[in-house]
């Protein structure tokens, strides 16, 4: 039986696997799940028991074939879930991924089919997150932030590497989310700033914060 806890637990492995590659190791279970490390311990250990990944001591767990399905489909129903309850409820970027969290575990076929239809068959989250496909297909991402960029360099927004509801907020405040068109206009790396322009505004970033925003390749 595949609890939300299972499923939770397939998740952040799948996140783990994506940013950092396989094994997998508990400690990072662990603190992505806020648990102990005896916890994270004993829940990969059942995991390995039934079939949904592999694990080895001293070295970490890797999803198998069926875990990564059930991550999938639990990152489906959650990215389809923001996108709707930001899109068609209303609600804010502080609310959306809390609440879809508690709802993701819960969504059958049926209204996970109405809601993509809904939504008229969606491709990205509101993050700029990609929604997995329900045979499991999901697109890479790029991984240069705009951080990266140089002076003068443009580019498309292609993503938020971050869930922080104040984070979202600040950056719709300035134009910066996915699928926006930026140029950086100056760089002051003493001062921890990049100025860029966006929708012929000029905007001071700091670079934690440019570190969030994933962008496409600049243009030559």
């Amino acid at each position: 039986m595949r609890s939300p806890s299972i499923e939770d637990y397939l998740k952040v492995v799948y996140k783990l696997e994506e940013q950092n590659g396989p094994p997998v190791s508990t400690g990072d279970v662990a603190e992505e799940m806020s648990v102990s490390g005896a916890s994270a311990s004993n829940m990969i250990k059942r995991l390995d028991e039934l079939g949904f990944l592999t694990y080895e001591a001293y070295k970490g767990a890797t999803l198998t074939d069926p875990g990564r399905t059930v991550a999938l489909e639990v990152i489906r129903h959650h990215r389809l879930l923001e996108l709707y309850l930001k899109e068609v409820m209303g609600f804010s970027w502080d609310e959306i991924h809390e609440e879809a969290e508690i709802l993701e575990h819960h969504i059958s076929e049926r209204f996970e089919d109405r809601i993509e239809e809904m939504l008229d068959h969606p491709e990205r989250d509101p993050h700029g997150h990609p929604i997995p496909t329900r045979d499991g297909t999901v697109d890479d991402l790029p991984t240069r932030s705009l951080a990266d960029l140089t002076t003068g360099d443009r580019a498309h927004i292609d993503h938020i590497a971050d869930e922080s509801g104040e984070l979202l907020d600040l950056l719709e405040q300035r134009g910066l989310l996915p699928g926006a068109s930026v140029e950086v206009v100056d760089t002051r790396p003493l001062d921890g700033l990049l100025v860029v322009a966006v929708d012929e505004s000029e905007q001071l970033i700091g670079t934690p914060v440019a570190r969030k925003v994933v962008v496409s390749s600049p243009n030559p």
